[in-house]
């Protein structure tokens, strides 16, 4: 029995990456590369005619961002599905990606078989995603609902409550330090203590992080 061939459009802006999944998406019985862009606005001009059943997204690209990209691939072709592939685990870019209409988020640190098994698993209804990924999506159903907290702040509350210095969150966060202390100001306030130790105690029993 035949596999029917699943077209499939690439948008990354890293040109060895986009010629190394080409090659290995290509070399693959049932899946075709049909477009491999640089860009979301490149891909975007192609949509029509490239027909993608599956297109895999990276999010920081150069113009247009790869949330706005999925926005309007799915407003074009809801029944295209989108894969996120990033280096970016952040739980905000992964809650954006998802919103905006991902089917599933994989990091590049995945095994290049795990690619092809995110695509076929997509087409067949999954939900395709890294197993940090995963693990987030659900701790985030767990945690409190009604935490005061935003999501940032629960971020840098999570990494303060790992021992992590404000360097290191600063610097894993993508933002400065000055920024981190501001958030921390506001955690302290909205969690009404006065002291880190007394933050991620709070924070435990109450089911924040």
């Amino acid at each position: 029995m035949s596999t029917r061939t699943i077209r499939i459009v690439l948008v990354e802006d890293d040109k060895l990456i986009r010629e190394g999944f080409t090659l290995l998406i290509s070399s693959t019985y049932g899946y075709r590369v049909v477009g491999a862009y640089g860009s979301c606005e490149e891909a975007l001009k192609h949509l029509s005619e490239d027909e993608p059943e599956v297109v895999l997204m990276d999010l920081e690209l150069p113009g247009m961002s790869g949330i706005e990209g999925i926005e309007k691939i799915k407003k074009q072709r809801p029944r295209t599905h989108v894969i996120v592939v990033s280096v970016y685990d952040q739980p905000e870019r992964v809650f954006q990606a998802l919103c905006a209409g991902a089917g599933g988020y994989l990091t590049k640190n995945m095994q290049p078989a795990r690619l092809l098994e995110a695509i076929r698993d997509i087409q067949e209804g999954g939900a395709p995603m890294s197993t940090s990924i995963a693990r987030m999506v659900v701790s985030s159903f767990q945690k409190n609902r009604n935490s005061p907290l935003t999501a940032r702040e629960t971020e840098v509350l999570e990494r303060l409550a790992k021992g992590k210095s404000y360097s290191s969150i600063a610097e894993e966060l993508f933002v400065d330090k000055e920024t981190v202390r501001t958030h921390i100001k506001n955690i302290y306030w909205k969690l009404e203590v006065h002291s880190k130790a007394d933050a991620i105690e709070k924070a435990l029993k109450d089911k924040l992080i």
